[in-house]
């Protein structure tokens, strides 16, 4: 015979004499929706007893990852990402040495002339 643990036969683990009420399900709350720039509502419950300062005003979509607040009309703007540039795309974007001596010395030139006037 084979017996596992200490449970009663068809019993759920975790039942017990308390009822919902008891774990806060029915607790007083309210329904603060946000939504993103893609037009998803994401509804986010709060107590009802906590100060309006204390709800954030932006949280991130479960939908898209996107920011989202709650101002249905102009909810935040998609954040702008760059392109993956690999290694090859930043050396073409390097300067040449010329340019890179005519920068420095125009740098230094400036710096010489800021601390005459001090």
């Amino acid at each position: 015979m084979a017996t596992g643990g200490n449970a009663i036969r068809g019993t759920r683990v975790g039942a017990g004499p308390m009822g919902e009420q008891d774990h806060g399900f029915h607790a007083d709350r309210i329904a603060v929706s946000y939504w993103d720039a893609m037009g998803n509502e994401t509804v986010r419950y709060f107590a009802a007893g906590i100060p309006e300062e204390e709800i954030p005003e932006v949280i991130d979509s479960p939908h898209t990852g996107l920011p989202a607040g709650r101002d249905k009309e102009n909810p935040p703007a998609v954040a702008k990402t760059e392109p993956y540039k690999t290694h090859l795309a930043y050396v073409k974007e390097r300067r040449s040495d010329e340019e890179a001596e005519e920068l420095l010395d125009d740098a230094l030139k400036q710096l010489r002339e800021r601390r005459g006037q001090e």
